[in-house]
């Protein structure tokens, strides 16, 4: 009888021991989705400084014929350049990404994602991270010449009489940069999230 009962033992052991161990989440899941809603915020800043991005000047000119100086209203709208355009077309689709993404690594606190999800995110941010890093240079490029303009190619700086619209302009860059180094972030612990699963 006891060597029935110290043989069930050693088998149950056995078993015990041969049953897999639950996988371990890794990463930092509560840092993930910090930085999704830090994401957002930034995004959702930028798209609203940029979209608000008008401003009017009046700008005296005189003419031979007439002997008073009259004024000429001229806009400057984020609209008149392309590359703006470009910036508030990022900054629209990463925002949606971001909040979407937040809501999907609600399952990272849980627990329950899976490597394929943790990749998907991986190669999502890379991609997104790429979008808003052409899109912040090429708003960026716009906003040095209008700060300090471009002698070799005649283009006047217009920042000392647009003053409003080139802060607005400043603003939305660099809420698009810190999007891309949020987007890095999150590229890194996904990465170091799917390392630690592989261990």
């Amino acid at each position: 009888m006891a060597t029935v009962d110290a043989t069930t033992a050693e088998s149950g052991g056995k078993d015990a021991a041969a049953a897999p161990a639950p996988p371990r989440a890794g990463g930092f899941p509560g840092a993930d989705l910090a930085l999704r809603l830090l994401l957002f915020a930034s995004t959702l800043a930028g798209l609203v400084v940029l979209a608000t991005a008008k401003q009017t000047v009046l700008f005296p000119v005189t003419l031979p014929q007439l002997p008073q100086v009259i004024f000429v209203s001229m806009p400057a709208k984020f609209k008149d350049s392309p590359a703006l355009i470009y910036l508030l077309v990022a900054l629209c689709v990463t925002c949606f990404y971001s909040l979407l993404t937040a809501l999907g690594s609600l399952k990272l606190i849980s627990g329950s994602s899976t490597p394929k999800t943790l990749f998907l995110l991986l190669l999502l941010d890379v991609f997104y991270a790429a979008v808003m890093a052409l899109a912040t240079g090429s708003g960026g490029g716009v906003a040095w010449i209008g700060l300090k303009g471009n002698s070799h190619t005649r283009w006047n700086k217009i920042c000392d009489s647009y003053g409003k619209f080139c802060r607005h302009i400043g603003a939305a860059v660099f809420l698009g940069l810190v999007a891309s180094i949020v987007l890095v972030l999150l590229a890194a612990l996904n990465a170091y999230s799917l390392y630690r699963r592989s261990r």
